[in-house]
């Protein structure tokens, strides 16, 4: 599948512009934990920008969520690896994170909703006007972005990287795509 495929899939499959942008960020955030890990970044960013494509259809039984979406790319022809990161990115499965593409994919989701939040109580609401200390500031405190889970933005540790260098990253890889995400 290709990158146009994904992306049009996504829009068939997702009408709230913002989920879209959720998606469009977390593709970011994989393609630059991808580079980072000197991994297939093509292969990371369509697991980002497919990771949430059941999200609407499931939105009334969450458990659903992201098996249906799997079940999906699966049935269309993506790696197995793929699918199962897919798969196990939504915790409630219980689920155990085998590779360093799960991992990330379980780690950034939440992320990127704790970096727009971020951005958007800034007086310039926009990703360039913050950087990783004023967003670990955020994160610090936990009355604010509550549907940003720290304990699996935490996890990143399975990945080799501390919290401040993986807020780092993924801050870098938003701002690069700042204008499609309208920050």
């Amino acid at each position: 599948m290709t990158r146009e495929e994904a992306y049009q899939l996504v829009k068939k499959k997702i009408k709230q512009r913002n989920l879209v942008k959720h998606c469009l960020a977390v593709e970011a955030v994989m393609k630059g934990l991808a580079e980072y890990f000197n991994q297939d970044t093509e292969k990371w960013g369509l697991v980002g920008l497919l990771h949430d494509i059941d999200y609407e259809e499931t939105a009334s039984d969450p458990g659903r969520h992201s098996i249906v979406g799997a079940e999906l790319l699966a049935e269309l022809g993506l790696p197995e690896d793929m699918v199962y990161a897919v798969k196990v990115h939504n915790g409630v499965h219980g689920l155990p994170r085998k590779s360093k593409l799960d991992q990330a994919l379980y780690a950034s989701d939440p992320l990127t909703g704790l970096i727009v939040a971020a951005a958007l109580i800034h007086p310039e609401k926009k990703l360039h006007s913050i950087d990783a200390d004023f967003v670990c500031k955020r994160y610090a405190e936990n009355s604010f972005a509550r549907g940003a889970d720290r304990d699996v933005i935490a996890s990143c540790s399975e990945m080799g990287l501390g919290l401040e260098e993986f807020i780092g990253l993924a801050l870098t890889a938003m701002q690069g795509i700042s204008a499609e995400l309208g920050l």
